[in-house]
């Protein structure tokens, strides 16, 4: 199935505010896109064996986008992984990168890099160095568990992921946390 400029393979409606810019690629070439991503290990030297699970790049890749390569938002998310502008900013300053957004294959990295920095920053902040991504060390979706403020974290900035677990709250959007845990057991982007 292949997304055209002017067309969403499900037929979603697309806010007013949102748009389609240039040609999307097909579902094929994004999931190699992700899956090439979720490969790589972004912090060799800090955390080698940090590595972002490809199910969960897939999956939140799905949710912000449906793989569709070239959604930009009304906010200003762009891409399979609805890469905002300062996130893009923040992963290119703080590893003397030159990822474009832009680029599908780029934009999936610019993504599973800012997952990885998440799990980085929490994991040596509140899970004395674990890394584990596992849904097992999860009670709930709605736990403060690293996986679970990994998911907040993409979705709501890191700033307010901590100030929720540090204020008592646990995450600062379980609604999103409790939809990409959901797609994790059974997600249709598995059909592709």
């Amino acid at each position: 199935m292949k997304a055209t400029p002017t067309e969403d393979p499900f037929n979603r409606q697309l806010p007013d505010c949102a748009k389609y810019v240039g040609k999307a690629v097909s579902f094929a070439k994004a999931k190699a896109a992700l899956n090439a991503a979720a490969a790589k290990v972004y912090w060799p030297i800090n955390a080698p064996k940090l590595k972002v699970p490809a199910e969960l790049v897939r999956v939140v890749a799905w949710h912000e986008s449906g793989w569709v390569s070239n959604i930009q938002n009304c906010d200003g998310g762009y891409g399979l992984m609805q890469v905002m502008p300062d996130t893009e900013d923040f992963i290119n300053g703080r590893f003397t990168k030159s990822y474009d957004a832009d680029d599908y294959r780029q934009n999936a990295i610019l993504g599973a890099n800012y997952l990885a920095w998440l799990t980085k920053y929490f994991g040596e902040n509140f899970f004395k160095n674990d890394y584990s991504l596992s849904t097992s060390k999860c009670k709930t979706d709605a736990s403060p568990c690293l996986l679970n403020m990994v998911i907040d974290g993409y979705n709501m900035g890191a700033g307010s992921t901590e100030t929720a677990f540090k204020d008592g709250k646990k995450l600062s959007n379980p609604e999103y946390v409790a939809l990409i845990r959901a797609n994790m057991r059974d997600c249709d982007c598995d059909r592709y």
